[in-house]
Parts: C-alpha cells; sequence; structure tokens
C-alpha cells in the first residue's frame, strides 16, 4: 500500500503547469496521479512526467452509450480513477473547482475504493478566474442536494454538498488553496499558499534585443463570447495593428485561443502560429517585445515571466462588457498589481 497520493485533475495548460510544481515541491514523496478531463489538453500532457495518467471523459459531454449513460460515465471513471490512485493510506485530491458532478463523487468514492484514511481536498489556481469569489446561490445549494439523489441507485455517487464559494474554498474538505504570485485573490490567508514561478525560463530562449523587434498577439474569443460588438472586435483589432506599426515592429506572432476558430485579432501581417506546448511555457521560454491581447489570462503570466523590458499590453477594455461593475475593477486590479498595461 502506498503511503500517500496526489491526485491531480486539470482542465487547461494553466492548472497542468501549477500541478506539475505542485508535485515537484508541495507533494515530493509522494505517487503522482494526473488526469485531464480536455481532449485538448492531451497534447499538453508530458506522461513520463507522471507515475500514471490518463484522459478521463466528462460525463455530461461524452456519456457512454445506451440509457443512463452519463450516470454509467460517472461510474466508470471512478473506476477509471481508483484504478490509477490504487491503495493508499493518504489521498489529495487536486482541482480548480469542487461543485460539478465531474469532479465531487470522487471526495467521497476514492477513499473507500482506495482504503485511504485520510483524504484532502486542495485547489488548483485558474487564472483570471481565481480573482474572485462565487458564492453559491440558493439554486445551485438545491441543485447538490439533487445530485447526492444518484447515490439511491449508485452507492458510490455519494455528493459532498457545501456552501460559500463554490470551487470549495470554504468546504470542511478543503485545507489548502494555491495561488499565483502577485495575483490578488479573496481566499482564507490561513488556507492560501503561494506557488513559485511555474517555470524556468530556458537559457535558450530567444532574448530581447537579438534580430529584428518582434510581438506576440494573443487572441481570444470576443465577440463568440458575448465580450464585445462586432464593430468594437474590429476598432481593437485596428488599434493593435496600429500600435504595432507605429512602435516598428514588423515580425508579428498570433496565436489563437482554442475556442477561437475565426481568429477574431488576427490580421494578414500577422503570422499563425500552432504550439505542441502549452502557451505558457511558450511565453516563458521565449521573449518578445511586446505581448498583446484584451483580457486573456495569458497576458498576467506573460508579465510575470517576462524581461521588463518586455510590453505587456491588454487593449479595448473601454469596450469590453463586463458580468459587473465588481468584475471590472477585481480584473482591472489583478492587470495593474501584476504590471500590465491597460488601453
Amino acid at each position: 500500500m502506498t503511503s500517500r497520493v496526489a491526485l491531480y485533475f486539470v482542465a487547461s495548460p494553466l492548472q497542468y503547469l501549477a500541478a506539475r510544481r505542485i508535485a515537484e515541491i508541495h507533494e515530493a514523496g509522494a505517487r503522482q496521479v494526473l488526469v485531464w478531463y480536455k481532449p485538448g489538453m492531451t497534447p499538453v500532457v508530458r506522461i513520463d512526467d507522471w507515475d500514471a495518467a490518463s484522459y478521463m471523459p466528462w460525463p455530461r459531454r461524452e456519456p457512454l452509450p445506451g440509457p443512463f449513460g452519463r450516470l454509467r460515465r460517472l461510474r466508470a471513471n471512478i473506476r477509471l480513477v481508483a484504478g490509477l490512485v490504487g491503495r493508499c493510506e493518504s489521498l489529495h485530491i487536486h482541482s480548480a473547482v469542487f461543485d460539478t458532478e465531474a469532479i465531487n463523487y470522487f471526495l467521497r468514492a476514492l477513499p473507500r475504493l482506495c482504503g485511504c484514511t485520510e483524504m484532502k481536498a486542495r485547489i488548483l489556481p485558474d487564472g483570471i478566474i481565481s480573482i474572485r469569489r462565487y458564492p453559491l446561490a440558493g439554486l445551485r445549494r438545491l441543485f447538490q442536494h439533487v445530485r447526492k439523489l444518484r447515490r439511491l441507485v449508485a452507492p458510490e455517487l455519494d455528493y459532498w454538498c457545501f456552501a460559500g464559494d463554490r470551487i470549495g474554498s470554504d468546504a470542511g474538505f478543503c485545507d489548502r488553496i494555491y495561488v499565483l504570485p502577485g495575483l490578488p485573490h479573496e481566499y482564507p490567508a490561513d488556507k492560501t499558499v503561494v506557488l513559485p514561478p511555474l517555470v524556468t525560463p530556458s537559457i535558450d530562449g530567444t532574448s530581447a534585443g537579438e534580430g529584428p523587434r518582434r510581438a506576440l498577439v494573443i487572441g481570444q474569443p470576443l465577440v463568440g463570447a458575448g465580450l464585445m460588438k462586432p464593430a468594437d472586435r474590429d476598432a481593437v483589432s485596428a488599434e493593435i495593428h496600429a500600435w504595432l506599426a507605429a512602435e516598428g515592429i514588423r515580425q508579428i506572432f498570433y496565436k489563437g485561443h482554442p475556442k477561437d476558430p475565426s481568429l477574431e485579432l488576427n490580421d494578414p501581417d500577422y503570422a499563425v502560429v500552432t504550439l505542441d506546448e502549452p502557451l505558457e511555457m511558450h511565453l516563458a521560454c521565449n521573449v518578445y517585445d511586446a505581448v498583446l491581447g484584451v483580457r486573456s489570462t495569458a497576458l498576467l503570466f506573460a508579465r510575470q515571466t517576462s524581461p521588463a523590458e518586455t510590453r505587456v499590453i491588454a487593449f479595448g477594455w473601454d469596450r469590453v462588457r463586463f458580468k459587473s461593475d465588481a468584475e471590472r475593477r477585481d480584473m482591472q486590479a489583478a492587470f495593474a498589481v501584476c504590471g500590465v498595461e491597460l488601453r
């Protein structure tokens, strides 16, 4: 029987890099198990870095065929992950959020199946989402109890209901919340642990000032995500292009977002790049004279890992639709604290 197992559920490159850092520093000596549940993460994962790793289908998006496919997928996922974890005495479950059926059921199911006497849940950082708390409204609280009814037909599906912040930061099962350096948050000080830089810049990376000046434009769905009107998106795209021209930067690369197939901020002058590594890793190992975008979390990461000479600028915030004035203020504070210029 293994003494301690650290289990990580990840859905983004940022969460993956955070999990890898936690495994190296805070969970050193444990059996390291990685589970990713977004198909697009598969190229990012380095299997050899983990003692066990597997893709896990999201029950709502990939139910098993036939009747009650979602419920049967939940049960199959529990068997899959229990097999990866194996028998252990202590289990630490890491996830960016615990108010979801795809993750929550593991909190009670795995200790029973794996024979462990101690289970702790720990929260992974999730970029800009992690700067605010998201209280569970009454309807969401009620829906948790509805999910708990599944145990009547499948005893292992015993949902752990909780109140407070929807990611689980206030729940009794959570003893630690990992946060990124320099990024503001609203979590309890006695639970937070600040991670070191998620990657170490490569000494072989391109240095600023060598060769022609170059910039990276980071795309994201704007009109597609309801953040801007088409006319506003076009105006911001033109503003970015004009700034680059005024700065005399001619070598311009464009990195699209997986959820932005139309490449909303792209321009014919830009060279679209496809990466075989997380954008965060690319930013840490390749220095640009400027990194530009709108409100992508990658801008925060670029500011944290780039030299001081690199301009990191967020354009078009006067045109962005925010869910509330509070969200605008919180995000603006986060970008300002990290040193991202706002235009």
